[in-house]
């Protein structure tokens, strides 16, 4: 069982992340990266294959290449709104990664052959590799958040940009790059909220009863 006191620790950090752009050159710890990398290796996964692995990037060429392929994204992207001109400005205004700024980057990666061909669980449902790395990815976050630290997730690149970079297997998923370092502007909302790019959605709408579309009945 946990204290009160523990609850409100954990809830202050779940409510409190943020994903995060602009980062300071401060050095992380090391026992600050060790327990964030711990908590990612701690996360569940189906069949306990632990398909997660993290390449940790400081050189400063490599992170200038990520962020070459992070921009030229961004800017392929661009061309979705091109046909509203104060979307596509707003688009464009929106800093999507702070990779050349701050002090680590790191890529999670997710390798679906690890535990051979039978993997309990994922047979049925092949995705849950995937799932499984982004519990890891859930995990960094709240540590990050949890150690006073700032994280990113990085996700306008094209897969292959970055396997090139890092030299990444052609199997292994690359699933997120992660900017990471300490920061002076962690915002009370997400970024996209008090940018007016999206709202939060009232969690009573999204509540089904037994079938979807059954909206949940309020407890009197």
């Amino acid at each position: 069982m946990f204290t009160q006191e523990e609850k409100d620790a954990f809830y202050k950090v779940l409510y409190k992340r943020r994903d995060i752009r602009t980062f300071l050159e401060d050095p992380i710890p090391d026992q600050a990266l060790q327990n964030i990398l711990q908590a990612a290796h701690h996360a569940p996964s189906v069949g306990f294959m632990q398909p997660w692995s993290f390449i940790i990037v400081d050189s400063t060429e490599l992170k200038e290449r990520l962020a070459w392929a992070a921009d030229k994204e961004r800017r392929a992207l661009a061309i979705h709104y091109e046909n509203d001109a104060e979307k596509e400005g707003h688009f464009l205004q929106l800093k999507i990664e702070g990779i050349k700024e701050s002090p680590l980057t790191i890529c999670v990666t997710c390798d679906p052959t690890r535990g051979g061909s039978h993997v309990l669980g994922r047979n049925s449902i092949p995705e849950t590799d995937l799932l499984s790395t982004a519990c890891a990815i859930q995990n960094m976050w709240l540590a990050a958040c949890a150690e006073g630290l700032a994280l990113g997730w990085v996700s306008f690149y094209k897969k292959q940009d970055v396997r090139d970079i890092l030299e990444i297997p052609p199997h292994v998923e690359p699933v997120a790059l992660l900017t990471i370092g300490y920061t002076e502007d962690y915002p009370d909302k997400p970024i996209l909220e008090t940018s007016n790019w999206e709202k939060r959605r009232n969690l009573e709408n999204l509540l089904y009863e037994n079938t979807w579309g059954k909206q949940l009945k309020s407890k009197e």
